[in-house]
């Protein structure tokens, strides 16, 4: 079980990551009009856009309650692998964190709106990346963590303890 520290580290971390990305998002509302782009750099801009599906649009014939509920599922499950998961691996426990504020950002957003707001808009001549947000950067960021702590770092911290034993 965590530590009350590491708990409250936590939801510290949840909390803002929702804040950011409420906040970033109520300005985008507030200073934009729908599907207008300001340009920033030639491959990137903001694009006031309205995303009705999950990840790149992604069942957007669902419905605002459907995608709410698949989204209450998904968080549910990552919270319970997040209190399995031991207090010694911090970098997980960061990546759930922001996994679990960048979810709940998009879920109020799909609650309250019916859609999601996104504004991140990658693009080249010959391509275009899909419109995101700042709650789908802590998703997709976190979930990259995840992946990297549990196939790399970890593997690598078990050996060296393993060699560390074997010479003492």
């Amino acid at each position: 079980m965590p530590s009350r520290n590491l708990v409250l580290v936590n939801i510290t971390i949840v909390v803002l990551a929702v804040f950011l990305d409420q906040a970033v998002k109520a300005l985008v509302v507030m200073t934009m009009e729908l599907g207008e782009a300001i340009p920033i750099l030639p491959f990137l801009a903001l694009l006031h856009a309205r995303n009705t599906g999950i990840a790149f649009s992604m069942f957007a014939d669902t419905g605002p309650l459907g995608l709410a509920l698949l989204a209450g599922v998904v968080l549910v499950a990552v919270l319970y692998l997040w209190v399995k998961t031991p207090p010694d691996r911090k970098l997980t426990h960061f990546a759930l964190a922001i996994v679990v504020g960048g979810a709940i950002g998009n879920l109020i957003d799909r609650l309250l709106l019916g859609y999601v707001v996104d504004y991140v808009f990658f693009h080249t001549p010959l391509f275009e990346f899909a419109v995101f947000n700042l709650a789908d950067s802590f998703i997709s960021v976190g979930a990259f963590l995840i992946v990297l702590d549990e196939i790399v770092l970890t593997p690598m911290r078990e050996r060296r303890i393993k060699r560390q034993s074997a010479s003492d």
